[in-house]
């Protein structure tokens, strides 16, 4: 690909269709014998998104390889049952309900940590976020995996540094100054080894708890702190604004 940047300032590979071979790729990580785990959030009126989502990654998330799903709802009851492929699990676990949308977007930073640290560590290699009312059309594979992973945001792709949706306000724990910013991540797909994802989302939540008690919420919630995180702990492998794309663009 000549039409697109495919690598980064500080050298991590920015994954777009074309730029892999998925059979070569595919050969390496099966002789790994890996797990990968995927998080998603089901809470309030989203589980009416369930159902989509669950059947399109069941049937494009690294098809053929072991995945782990975790379904955090706060309607387990709501679930109706969904028929996996033979190498995929998923895992229903209750949460609790919260009023405001917010509250779920900032509380999933604490939860993801605190499962990985009680659970996941010991199931998977490696977990990714995907937002629920996300839904897969085509195969996502083994070329998302590294240590670290952030998405480039598609409304966020082509914006001038200086008008990113980055938090600004130095009272708040996400803000990044004026100046600094490489691209914008969208919270709505991030992953990479466990450990790395248990730092990422420990001090994104530190941040938020950080700036609760200081009466503010940053501009977008936790993707603002999520931003803030992969600024100064750069992101091993980026992937383009294909990986979440939004159908309004």
């Amino acid at each position: 690909r000549r039409d697109v940047l495919v690598l980064t300032p500080w050298l991590a590979p920015i994954v777009w269709e074309g730029t892999f071979n998925r059979d070569i790729l595919n050969a390496q990580y099966m002789q790994k014998n890996l797990v990968t785990g995927v998080v998603t959030f089901a809470v309030k009126k989203y589980w009416f998104f369930v159902e989509g989502f669950m059947s399109s990654a069941n049937k494009y998330f690294l098809a053929g390889h072991q995945v782990n799903f975790y379904l955090f709802t706060d309607n387990p009851e709501q679930i109706s049952h969904l028929h996996m492929a033979p190498e995929n699990h998923l895992f229903v676990i209750p949460v609790q309900n919260y009023s405001l949308w917010q509250d779920i977007s900032m509380s999933r930073m604490d939860i993801i940590s605190r499962y990985i640290r009680s659970q996941f560590q010991y199931e998977v290699d490696y977990l990714y976020s995907i937002d629920i009312d996300v839904q897969l059309f085509e195969h996502i594979g083994v070329e998302i995996i590294d240590t670290l992973v952030g998405t480039i945001s598609s409304w966020q792709y082509k914006a001038r540094r200086e008008s990113k949706l980055y938090e600004r306000r130095t009272e708040s724990q996400a803000a990044i100054p004026k100046g600094e910013g490489d691209f914008y991540y969208t919270a709505s797909f991030f992953g990479g080894s466990v450990a790395e994802v248990y730092k990422l989302t420990r001090a994104c939540f530190k941040g938020v708890m950080e700036d609760r008690e200081n009466g503010i919420e940053a501009r977008w919630h936790d993707e603002s702190h999520l931003n803030k995180y992969l600024l100064y702990h750069k992101p091993t492998r980026l992937l383009s604004p294909e990986y979440c794309w939004d159908e309004e663009l």
